[in-house]
Protein backbone atom coordinates (compact mmCIF):
# COMPACT_ATOMS: atom_id res chain seq x y z
CA UNK A 1 0.00 0.00 0.00
CA UNK A 2 2.98 2.57 0.81
CA UNK A 3 4.39 1.95 -2.59
CA UNK A 4 0.80 2.40 -4.38
CA UNK A 5 0.60 5.85 -2.36
CA UNK A 6 3.97 6.94 -3.01
CA UNK A 7 2.67 6.22 -7.22
CA UNK A 8 -0.27 8.19 -6.14
CA UNK A 9 1.22 11.29 -5.09
CA UNK A 10 3.76 11.54 -8.02
CA UNK A 11 0.84 10.84 -10.58
CA UNK A 12 -1.37 13.21 -9.07
CA UNK A 13 1.21 15.73 -8.61
CA UNK A 14 1.96 15.74 -12.52
CA UNK A 15 -1.52 15.80 -12.76
CA UNK A 16 -2.10 19.01 -10.80
CA UNK A 17 0.84 20.67 -13.22
CA UNK A 18 -2.28 20.85 -16.16
CA UNK A 19 -3.45 23.98 -14.18
CA UNK A 20 -0.30 26.12 -15.80
CA UNK A 21 -1.05 25.45 -19.48
CA UNK A 22 -3.78 28.16 -18.94
CA UNK A 23 -0.51 30.34 -18.99
CA UNK A 24 0.48 29.19 -22.62
CA UNK A 25 -2.87 29.19 -23.78
CA UNK A 26 -4.36 32.93 -22.95
CA UNK A 27 -2.01 34.64 -24.98
CA UNK A 28 -3.20 32.70 -28.05
CA UNK A 29 -5.56 33.61 -31.19
CA UNK A 30 -9.44 31.90 -31.09
CA UNK A 31 -8.09 30.32 -33.99
CA UNK A 32 -5.40 28.59 -33.01
CA UNK A 33 -6.76 27.88 -29.69
CA UNK A 34 -9.81 26.15 -31.15
CA UNK A 35 -7.36 23.77 -32.91
CA UNK A 36 -5.85 23.50 -29.85
CA UNK A 37 -8.66 21.98 -28.15
CA UNK A 38 -10.26 20.32 -31.07
CA UNK A 39 -7.51 17.70 -31.16
CA UNK A 40 -7.15 18.08 -27.00
CA UNK A 41 -10.67 16.98 -26.50
CA UNK A 42 -10.47 14.22 -29.20
CA UNK A 43 -7.30 12.22 -27.58
CA UNK A 44 -8.53 12.76 -24.25
CA UNK A 45 -12.03 11.24 -25.10
CA UNK A 46 -9.86 8.36 -26.48
CA UNK A 47 -7.51 7.81 -23.52
CA UNK A 48 -10.61 8.04 -21.05
CA UNK A 49 -12.67 5.60 -23.21
CA UNK A 50 -9.80 2.98 -23.60
CA UNK A 51 -9.16 3.54 -20.24
CA UNK A 52 -12.44 2.38 -19.20
CA UNK A 53 -12.37 -0.46 -21.90
CA UNK A 54 -8.57 -2.13 -21.78
CA UNK A 55 -7.96 -1.55 -18.29
CA UNK A 56 -10.81 -0.43 -15.80
CA UNK A 57 -13.24 -2.82 -16.75
CA UNK A 58 -11.81 -5.97 -17.16
CA UNK A 59 -10.13 -5.50 -13.70
CA UNK A 60 -13.46 -4.77 -12.28
CA UNK A 61 -14.98 -7.85 -13.67
CA UNK A 62 -12.17 -9.89 -11.91
CA UNK A 63 -12.24 -8.56 -8.81
CA UNK A 64 -15.90 -7.31 -8.02
CA UNK A 65 -18.07 -10.37 -7.78
CA UNK A 66 -20.67 -10.88 -10.82
CA UNK A 67 -23.94 -9.65 -9.54
CA UNK A 68 -22.30 -6.25 -8.29
CA UNK A 69 -20.08 -5.39 -10.72
CA UNK A 70 -22.38 -3.98 -13.43
CA UNK A 71 -24.79 -1.94 -10.84
CA UNK A 72 -21.37 -0.25 -9.56
CA UNK A 73 -20.48 0.74 -12.95
CA UNK A 74 -23.90 2.05 -13.44
CA UNK A 75 -23.47 4.37 -10.46
CA UNK A 76 -20.24 5.50 -11.43
CA UNK A 77 -21.85 6.48 -14.45
CA UNK A 78 -25.25 8.03 -13.16
CA UNK A 79 -22.90 9.55 -10.05
CA UNK A 80 -20.36 11.37 -12.50
CA UNK A 81 -23.86 12.46 -15.11
CA UNK A 82 -25.18 14.09 -11.25
CA UNK A 83 -22.08 15.71 -10.51
CA UNK A 84 -21.82 17.37 -14.29
CA UNK A 85 -25.02 17.90 -14.40
CA UNK A 86 -25.15 20.04 -11.00
CA UNK A 87 -21.81 22.11 -12.09
CA UNK A 88 -23.64 23.17 -15.26
CA UNK A 89 -26.85 24.13 -13.06
CA UNK A 90 -24.73 26.24 -11.09
CA UNK A 91 -22.10 27.40 -12.53
CA UNK A 92 -21.36 26.13 -16.42
CA UNK A 93 -18.64 23.69 -16.89
CA UNK A 94 -16.73 22.57 -20.11
CA UNK A 95 -13.31 22.15 -21.93
CA UNK A 96 -12.31 25.75 -22.79
CA UNK A 97 -15.21 27.68 -25.04
CA UNK A 98 -16.72 29.06 -21.70
CA UNK A 99 -14.23 32.01 -22.20
CA UNK A 100 -14.84 33.02 -25.85
CA UNK A 101 -17.84 34.60 -24.14
CA UNK A 102 -16.46 37.44 -22.10
CA UNK A 103 -19.34 39.37 -20.99
CA UNK A 104 -21.17 36.72 -19.78
CA UNK A 105 -17.60 35.78 -17.46
CA UNK A 106 -18.34 37.16 -13.47
CA UNK A 107 -16.39 37.07 -9.99
CA UNK A 108 -19.44 35.04 -8.56
CA UNK A 109 -19.54 32.63 -11.62
CA UNK A 110 -15.41 32.15 -11.60
CA UNK A 111 -15.44 31.23 -7.52
CA UNK A 112 -18.19 28.79 -8.43
CA UNK A 113 -16.19 27.15 -11.12
CA UNK A 114 -13.20 26.90 -9.00
CA UNK A 115 -15.31 25.53 -6.60
CA UNK A 116 -16.33 23.16 -8.90
CA UNK A 117 -13.42 22.22 -10.50
CA UNK A 118 -12.00 22.00 -6.39
CA UNK A 119 -14.57 19.22 -5.96
CA UNK A 120 -13.61 17.01 -9.83
CA UNK A 121 -10.47 16.98 -8.99
CA UNK A 122 -10.34 15.82 -5.79
CA UNK A 123 -12.72 12.45 -7.25
CA UNK A 124 -10.28 12.30 -10.04
CA UNK A 125 -7.65 12.23 -7.66
CA UNK A 126 -9.44 9.13 -5.81
CA UNK A 127 -10.01 7.15 -9.04
CA UNK A 128 -6.05 7.16 -9.67
CA UNK A 129 -5.08 5.98 -5.94
CA UNK A 130 -7.93 3.22 -6.57
CA UNK A 131 -6.33 2.44 -9.94
CA UNK A 132 -3.04 2.99 -8.30
CA UNK A 133 -4.11 0.27 -5.46
CA UNK A 134 -4.58 -2.16 -8.02
CA UNK A 135 -1.33 -2.33 -10.55
CA UNK A 136 0.72 0.12 -11.71
CA UNK A 137 -1.04 -0.27 -15.58
CA UNK A 138 -3.95 0.62 -14.52
CA UNK A 139 -2.81 3.53 -12.25
CA UNK A 140 -0.46 4.73 -15.04
CA UNK A 141 -3.60 4.40 -17.50
CA UNK A 142 -5.90 5.83 -15.39
CA UNK A 143 -3.37 9.05 -14.75
CA UNK A 144 -2.84 9.54 -18.61
CA UNK A 145 -6.93 9.43 -19.18
CA UNK A 146 -7.34 12.35 -16.43
CA UNK A 147 -4.18 14.52 -17.33
CA UNK A 148 -5.94 14.79 -21.17
CA UNK A 149 -9.09 15.09 -19.66
CA UNK A 150 -7.50 18.27 -17.09
CA UNK A 151 -5.81 19.88 -20.02
CA UNK A 152 -8.28 21.71 -21.89
CA UNK A 153 -10.77 22.13 -18.54
CA UNK A 154 -7.58 23.84 -17.15
CA UNK A 155 -7.45 26.35 -20.10
CA UNK A 156 -11.01 27.26 -19.65
CA UNK A 157 -10.66 27.40 -15.96
CA UNK A 158 -8.11 30.01 -16.52
CA UNK A 159 -9.50 32.05 -19.24
CA UNK A 160 -12.61 32.55 -16.79
CA UNK A 161 -10.48 33.89 -14.16
CA UNK A 162 -8.97 36.71 -16.26
CA UNK A 163 -11.81 37.43 -18.24
CA UNK A 164 -13.53 37.77 -15.08
CA UNK A 165 -10.96 40.55 -14.29
CA UNK A 166 -8.77 38.68 -11.89
CA UNK A 167 -5.18 39.71 -11.93
CA UNK A 168 -2.96 36.68 -13.88
CA UNK A 169 -0.87 35.91 -10.77
CA UNK A 170 -4.16 35.59 -8.61
CA UNK A 171 -5.92 33.52 -10.68
CA UNK A 172 -2.81 31.47 -11.71
CA UNK A 173 -2.28 30.66 -7.40
CA UNK A 174 -6.31 30.14 -7.54
CA UNK A 175 -6.34 27.89 -10.16
CA UNK A 176 -3.46 25.96 -9.29
CA UNK A 177 -4.64 25.56 -5.96
CA UNK A 178 -8.33 24.01 -7.30
CA UNK A 179 -5.70 21.54 -9.40
CA UNK A 180 -4.20 20.74 -5.97
CA UNK A 181 -7.36 18.98 -4.80
CA UNK A 182 -6.20 15.96 -7.32
CA UNK A 183 -3.41 15.49 -4.98
CA UNK A 184 -5.41 15.60 -1.68
CA UNK A 185 -8.26 13.68 -3.23
CA UNK A 186 -5.13 10.84 -3.89
CA UNK A 187 -4.10 11.04 -0.64
CA UNK A 188 -7.52 10.64 1.32
CA UNK A 189 -8.07 7.46 -1.14
CA UNK A 190 -5.10 6.06 -0.72
CA UNK A 191 -6.12 6.48 3.09
CA UNK A 192 -9.51 5.15 2.47
CA UNK A 193 -8.39 2.30 0.80
CA UNK A 194 -6.08 1.24 3.47
CA UNK A 195 -8.91 1.40 5.87
CA UNK A 196 -11.59 -0.91 3.95
CA UNK A 197 -10.86 -4.20 2.91
CA UNK A 198 -11.22 -5.33 -0.93
CA UNK A 199 -12.50 -1.47 -1.32
CA UNK A 200 -10.33 -1.19 -4.41
CA UNK A 201 -12.60 -3.21 -6.74
CA UNK A 202 -15.21 -1.40 -6.11
CA UNK A 203 -13.87 1.69 -6.68
CA UNK A 204 -12.19 0.74 -9.96
CA UNK A 205 -15.96 -0.73 -11.42
CA UNK A 206 -16.74 2.76 -10.45
CA UNK A 207 -14.03 4.20 -12.24
CA UNK A 208 -15.45 2.66 -15.08
CA UNK A 209 -18.71 4.05 -15.15
CA UNK A 210 -17.83 7.70 -14.34
CA UNK A 211 -14.84 7.06 -17.71
CA UNK A 212 -17.15 5.82 -19.77
CA UNK A 213 -19.71 8.63 -19.35
CA UNK A 214 -16.88 11.28 -19.37
CA UNK A 215 -16.23 10.26 -23.07
CA UNK A 216 -19.11 9.19 -24.42
CA UNK A 217 -21.69 11.77 -22.82
CA UNK A 218 -19.18 14.67 -21.89
CA UNK A 219 -16.19 14.26 -24.63
CA UNK A 220 -17.68 12.68 -28.03
CA UNK A 221 -20.50 15.21 -27.92
CA UNK A 222 -18.19 18.07 -27.77
CA UNK A 223 -16.58 16.51 -31.10
CA UNK A 224 -19.87 16.46 -32.71
CA UNK A 225 -20.16 20.21 -32.86
CA UNK A 226 -17.36 20.08 -35.57
CA UNK A 227 -19.09 20.17 -39.19
CA UNK A 228 -15.77 20.29 -41.66
CA UNK A 229 -16.11 17.01 -42.99
CA UNK A 230 -11.74 16.36 -43.09
CA UNK A 231 -11.52 18.44 -39.33
CA UNK A 232 -13.96 15.45 -38.67
CA UNK A 233 -11.85 12.77 -39.55
CA UNK A 234 -8.62 14.03 -37.69
CA UNK A 235 -10.88 14.02 -34.37
CA UNK A 236 -11.89 10.76 -35.42
CA UNK A 237 -7.91 9.44 -36.02
CA UNK A 238 -6.90 11.40 -32.55
CA UNK A 239 -9.64 9.56 -30.78
CA UNK A 240 -8.51 6.13 -31.80
CA UNK A 241 -4.56 7.25 -31.16
CA UNK A 242 -5.77 8.13 -27.63
CA UNK A 243 -7.41 4.55 -27.21
CA UNK A 244 -4.32 3.28 -29.16
CA UNK A 245 -2.31 5.08 -26.54
CA UNK A 246 -4.10 2.98 -23.35
CA UNK A 247 -3.77 -0.18 -25.17
CA UNK A 248 -0.44 0.04 -26.03
CA UNK A 249 0.59 0.80 -22.33
CA UNK A 250 -1.21 -2.36 -21.35
CA UNK A 251 0.87 -4.49 -23.90
CA UNK A 252 4.17 -2.94 -22.98
CA UNK A 253 3.47 -3.17 -18.93
CA UNK A 254 1.48 -5.54 -18.03
CA UNK A 255 -1.15 -5.87 -14.76
CA UNK A 256 1.08 -7.14 -11.91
Amino acid sequence: MLQSTLYTLIATFLVSLSSFIGIFTISLNEKTLHKMLTILVAYSAGTILGAALFDLLPEAIELVDEALVYPIIAFGFVFFLLLERTLYWYHGHGHGHEFEHKDAVTKDFAYLNLIGDFIHNFIDGMIIAASFANSMTLGIASAIAVVFHELPQEMGDYGILIYAGMEKRRALILNSLASVSVVVGGLFGSFFLSMVENLEGYMVAFSAGAFIFLSASELIPEMHEENDRSKALIQLFVLILGMLTIYMLGVWLPHE
